[in-house]
């Protein structure tokens, strides 16, 4: 499934951004945060470039029944307007896994987990620190999914590796880790069970269609810590 959400202004902005973290990227700024977490410099360019593409790639897992589609094809989160993808609307929403923001941030938190088994139970802590928190500030939205305001994940996620990591090293693998996988439980999964409710053609897990929040959540966490 391949769909993008954001209106055509929206999409201008997307690639200003896109521009912006490609000049980042060359003075050193994103493959410092994965090196900083322990990542090599080439495994780190591929994590980017992967997750970019795959931003844009949904993998369908199930079906959900649901009721009547939610009729908008244009819906506002948190003063951003979204392209509902009424192609694929019928009388059940379709759960997918997101490629970019779910299947690579997991990767990346597995690698990380393997590589620093020290950082297991403090990542464990933050996690659950962060699952927490982004639930409580989820937001179901007819039409489309689950949102979360975007600064509360990062900041939690800082603040869980800056007091839970034991150096520096591992400050910034477990803010990676308590981000992403916190806000992929926290966010999505345990919502799973509201999707009955939103009408949404497609409930994505970890993305939408765009260079996803989840993975930036994990970037960000990794600066503020």
């Amino acid at each position: 499934m391949f769909f993008a959400p954001f209106l055509a202004f929206y999409a201008i902005v997307f690639f200003l951004v896109l521009a912006f973290f490609f000049i980042l990227l060359e003075i050193h700024v994103i493959n410092y945060a994965f090196v900083t977490i322990g990542l090599p410099p080439e495994l780190a360019f591929a994590a980017l470039l992967v997750s970019l593409v795959g931003s844009y790639i949904n993998i369908p897992i199930t079906r959900v029944a649901t009721g009547r589609p939610h009729h908008a094809a244009v819906v506002r989160s948190f003063g951003i307007r979204y392209r509902v993808p009424i192609r694929y609307a019928t009388d059940s929403t379709i759960v997918a896994v997101n490629v970019g923001g779910a299947i690579v941030p997991v990767l990346i938190s597995a690698y990380l987990l393997m590589q620093m088994p020290a950082i297991i139970v403090p990542a464990l802590v933050g996690v659950a620190i962060v699952t927490a928190i982004v639930h409580r500030f989820a937001m179901p939205v007819p039409g489309l999914g689950i949102a979360t305001p975007m600064l509360i994940p990062p900041i939690v996620a800082a603040a869980c590796g800056y007091f839970l990591g034991a150096s520096e090293h591992h400050r910034d693998a477990v803010a990676f880790i308590s981000g992403v996988v916190g806000t992929l439980i926290g966010a999505d999964l345990l919502n799973l069970r509201n999707l009955r409710d939103l009408g949404a053609p497609v409930a994505s897990i970890g993305g939408a269609g765009t260079f996803d929040g989840i993975f930036l959540t994990g970037i960000v966490a990794v600066l503020l810590a």
